[in-house]
Parts: C-alpha cells; structure tokens; sequence
C-alpha cells in the first residue's frame, strides 16, 4: 500500500483509484456524448498528475496510471449510453468515497477531493467551445463540483518542536 493509504482495505483502495475514471465518463458524458477528445485529454491528465501534483499524492496517481486506460475502456464499455442512467451509476460509485475517504492518514483525503474535482474541470473543458469560451456545459457545470462527494476538513497539525 503506498503512503497514507494503509488503513484502507485493497478494496477500498481501489475504488479510490477507480474513482478517476468514473469522474472522467461522469463529466465528459453529462452532456450525451463521450467524445475522442474527452477520453484522450482525461488519460492525458491522469498521467500528468503522476509528477505534477502535491507530492503526497504522486504515488497514488502513479498506482491509477498503471491501470487508467484499461479501467476507461472497461467502463465505457459497460457502462449504460442513457446519460440519466449513467450519471445514477456512477454518483452512486462516486458516493462510496464518502465513507472511505476520512479513513486517509493526515489531510490526504482533503488533496484527495480537491485533486477529484480539479481533474472533473479538466475534463469537463476538454471538449472546447468557441475559442476556449463556454467550454463547460450547463450539464457538466451541475456535476463539475462532485457534489456527491463530501467535504473533507483540513485540520491543521500540531507541529511541536523538538528540544
């Protein structure tokens, strides 16, 4: 298990991984379609996110880049087209890091959900407009937040000074 993450099951770990790609399909198909673009820029993101990030999560977006790709095709293949269905399903998946998320050591699960919505906004500006303006759909707009993931608090640390 990488760091921070030791007190999560393999199973909740992975769903914190599979999240990536539930987030991508959630928000680049709230408006109907899933285009070439979208998918390309979320891999594209993804893997950027393995060296530029906070560096306390490097080694998780590592781990999801190892398998992003093949967890995308999978989803999408077996995900329903109707954009109502899909959207319930996957805010339901989403919804399951309510529980997991606190679990995380230190302000991890706080970076955690701030990375999640960062990458849903980059997703949800791949797809253009007119000359990079109104670029995020009134659909995606709705979801861009995650609203169905919850606030994680900071809290700040106690940092005592060693005598």
């Amino acid at each position: 298990m990488i760091p921070g993450f030791g007190k999560l099951s393999e199973s909740q770990f992975q769903i914190t991984k599979d999240a990536i790609a539930w987030i991508a399909v959630l928000i680049a198909g709230a408006d109907g379609k899933i285009d070439e673009e979208e998918k390309e820029w979320a891999a594209k993101v993804a893997h950027i996110r393995s060296y530029h990030n906070p560096n306390e999560l490097t080694p998780y977006y590592e781990e999801v880049g190892k398998e992003f790709d093949t967890k995308l095709t999978q989803l999408l293949a077996n995900i329903p087209s109707d954009t109502k269905e899909r959207t319930a399903i996957l805010s339901r998946k989403l919804e399951q890091l309510n529980d997991i998320l606190p679990q995380l050591e230190n302000n991890l699960g706080y970076h955690l959900v701030k990375s999640y919505r960062s990458f849903a906004a980059h997703i949800a500006k791949a797809s253009g407009g007119f000359l990079g303006f109104f670029s995020v759909s009134s659909e995606e707009s709705k979801l861009i937040s995650l609203p169905m993931i919850n606030e994680i608090e900071w809290v700040e640390q106690d940092v005592t000074e060693e005598e």
